[in-house]
Parts: structure tokens; sequence; C-alpha cells
């Protein structure tokens, strides 16, 4: 049995509270969402029901309890190969490409934004690990961010569910560079030092990156108001090296947000790079 249901009146702080602080826009109609992402947080307070928990927000000013709030409604599903056209897209045009203009330096510089729980950083490592191993004598800077402290320490352990690694991870690379723990699978110790994850709010202050080649924000503009996406993607063109690589969730684009940037075609898919001065 679930909790009686948030009320409008909790629904609109909860929303407030999350807009202001993560900027992320979470519409009148996705109570049903708020509801469900509310109640593990509200049981691991002790709380019965979602009004109290709202009460507890609202005595006090922002803390833990509230961050607790805003990692729950910022955390998005995933899964190893999501949407797999993009992964091709790196195999067979974009690292071959970065491979041949970066020879002279082999220094590579990539930038994962809203990891989640790790499977897009793992899976673009898989990526490179198979496809071009000798990036391993390369000085290759691979980051990849998050809002959630939580989804954070979960992507450093590296640790998933027989249901996890069953979404989207072939067998062979499971077996490759995992190892089984019980019930849970662990990506071995020295594929996992080859990421380094930070915690940072797309929305808030951004960490001091060098000049990337590649970045991938998937799948988390689409929860973001106007004005973010184009702080966003403002931030993002302004790190990126002239060669460099964009690419966005299938639902996302750069079109009305930011004129700097043009889409390109590439293995059945498409991203985006800067246009030429």
């Amino acid at each position: 049995m679930g909790m009686p249901e948030i009320s409008p009146e909790d629904l609109n702080y909860v929303r407030e509270m999350v807009r202001t602080r993560s900027a992320i826009v979470l519409e009148p109609e996705k109570a049903y969402l708020v509801q469900s992402r509310l109640e593990p947080v509200a049981k691991s307070e002790g709380v019965q029901t979602l009004a109290e928990l709202v009460q507890r927000l609202r005595q006090v000013p922002f803390g833990p309890l509230h961050k607790k709030v805003v990692e729950a409604m910022t955390t998005n599903e995933t899964s190893f190969f999501r949407d797999l056209s993009p992964f091709q897209a790196l195999k067979e045009t974009v690292f071959p490409d970065l491979l041949a203009r970066k020879a002279l330096t082999k220094k590579l510089t990539i930038w994962c934004g809203a990891s989640s729980s790790g499977q897009e950083p793992y899976s673009i490592l898989f990526t490179i690990l198979e496809a071009f191993p000798e990036l391993k004598q390369w000085d290759v800077q691979f980051t990849a961010t998050d809002i959630s402290l939580e989804m954070l320490k979960r992507c450093q352990e590296g640790r998933y569910s027989q249901l996890e690694v069953n979404r989207g991870l072939p067998v062979a690379l499971l077996t490759k560079y995992f190892t089984k723990k019980g019930m849970v699978w662990q990506v071995q110790d020295d594929i996992r030092k080859m990421v380094s994850f930070r915690e940072m709010n797309l929305a808030g202050t951004w960490l001091p990156f060098p000049k990337l080649d590649l970045v991938l924000i998937r799948n988390v503009m689409i929860y973001f108001d106007v004005p973010t996406k184009k702080h966003i993607l403002k931030k993002a063109r302004e790190l990126m090296e002239p060669h460099a690589y964009l690419f966005l969730g299938g639902s996302e684009t750069t079109m009305n947000l930011d004129d700097g940037f043009e889409r390109v075609a590439v293995s059945g898919t498409s991203c985006y790079r800067l246009k030429k001065q």
C-alpha cells in the first residue's frame, strides 16, 4: 500500500523547491512521479505520510533533507549502451577522427554530464577499450559528473544487479570487465580508476574543466527550463575544442537555444559541432 496522495499545496512546494535548487521543471501533471520518488525518502526518514515529510522540509532552511529530495527528483533511469546509435557513432566516426587529430599530443579529454548510476560513462569506456586499445597508452582525461552524491557513490563503486547488467550489456563485456560478487557484478578496479566521478550541478557552478574533445549531455536537458538549457549549452560550447563533438539525447536539440552549434550526421545518428567562424 502506498502513502496517501500528495496534496496540491505540498506538490507545488516540492516543485518550486526542486526548480529553485536544480532548475529542473516538474510539470503539475507529474504528481505521480513526485509521489513515487518521495515515498522512499519518507520511509528512510521514518515518517508515515508525504504531508509530514513536506512539513519537515518547510520547517527548516535548505539542508540535508532538501538535498535528499532534490536528488530523488533528479535521478534518471538509465542502462548500458542506451540508444545504441551514439555508441556506434563513437566507434565508427568520432574516435577515429579524434585519434587522428590528437595523434601528436596523444591527449584526449571527455566529459559525460549527468552520469546517473554510471552505465553511460562505463559504456563509453568499454567502447574505447574494445575498439581502440592504443588509447591505454594515451593521456585520457575522462570526467563524469552528476548532481547526486548517492549516484556518484554508485558510479565509483561500479556495482550493478543482474537485472541492470542484463539491460544492454553484451555478455562478452560483462565477463571481461566485471567481477561477480555475491548477487552483484562489479566493474573491475583498474577500469573504474579510468573515470573521475565528480559532483556538479549543470544549472549551477561548473568545475574547472580543461578544453574538451568530446561532450555527452544526454537525456537530461529535457528536464530543464529554457534559460537553463541556454546556460548549459553556452558553457559546453565555451569548453569545446574547435574539432569537438557534442552528443545530446535523441529528443534534445540546440535549435532555438544556441546558434553556435550545427547539427551533423554521423554513422546513422546525429550530434553537434561548433559552427565554423
